[in-house]
């Protein structure tokens, strides 16, 4: 017997493709293509973002609502998760596509520094949008960026604003941000594991750290994410060609580790989310 381990593909980013890597999505078609091969690859959870036809990033309800729309029509199951993200959105719009109902969206739980912004995540923003995010029914995965962030989501839980159990990802690697240290994800369960004895949890590292991260997450009983938001490259030597290749790869590690990629039923099972919408 093996244990599912829930994949999640992050398909698109909030910054422009560039000219010689046309394998990030952008379009509501190309994500919907992409997001389909990377489910027929193992995908249970499909983290997305929405691009003006610029390419800068969008809050715009009716994009975010096209490949939802597709998602659920090619991917059976499959679960939804917007990005609720700041970089080039206003805050006032972060949540505006929430009342669309999808299954999942993601929650910055504080303020941390990037390598060249702030990402601010005000109190008052964080908690607008997970009452937002209770009166739609839609759970919230909190993204920890920084160590006080999972403090700031036990809190929030405690009040009632986030629904138990929570889930939580930790985010490594990005510059002034959480390091890519194991004995720091190490510590970041254990220490979830005391706050919030119910909580999943799931890891991502950025750039060349995917795979390392990838590899921890097994090893410590966590959920997987991969695709091209995090990792433009599938090794150091060539640019990945879809976030399917990504999904592929941790796909295969599944059976090294005991466990096996996660159907959108036991994803959901696991997350405790309702069954799909018909």
């Amino acid at each position: 017997m093996t244990t599912p381990a829930i994949i999640t593909v992050a398909i698109t980013g909030a910054v422009p493709r560039k000219a010689d890597n046309l394998a990030v999505p952008v379009t509501p078609s190309e994500q919907i293509e992409s997001t389909h091969e990377a489910y027929e690859a193992g995908a249970s959870v499909a983290h997305i973002h929405v691009r003006n036809p610029d390419e800068s990033s969008s809050s715009d309800p009716a994009l975010f609502a096209q490949v939802q729309d597709g998602i659920v029509k090619h991917c059976p199951g499959m679960i939804v998760q917007f990005s609720t993200g700041g970089r080039g959105r206003n805050q006032n719009e972060r949540g505006s596509m929430l009342h669309l109902k999808p299954d999942m969206a993601s929650l910055a739980t504080g303020s941390v520094n990037f390598a060249k912004i702030i990402y601010e995540n005000t109190p008052q923003l964080v908690e607008e949008l997970a009452r937002s995010m209770l009166q739609y029914n839609v759970k919230p995965e909190v993204e920890v960026f920084d160590v006080a962030m999972l403090y700031n989501a036990k809190t929030l839980a405690d009040r009632g604003l986030l629904k138990r159990p929570c889930q939580v990802q930790f985010v490594m690697g990005i510059p002034n941000a959480l390091p890519v240290r194991r004995k720091l994800l190490e510590f970041l369960v254990s220490e979830l594991k005391e706050l919030m004895p119910d909580a999943t949890w799931s890891a991502a590292g950025v750039g060349r750290h995917q795979l390392e991260v990838n590899q921890w997450c097994f090893e410590l009983g966590g959920h997987i994410r991969t695709g091209l938001e995090d990792n433009l490259k599938f090794d150091r030597d060539r640019l990945a060609r879809s976030n399917a290749e990504l999904v592929s790869r941790v796909a295969e590690m599944c059976g090294k580790y005991g466990r096996h990629a996660a159907s959108p039923s036991e994803a959901r099972q696991i997350l405790q989310l309702p069954p799909p919408k018909p």
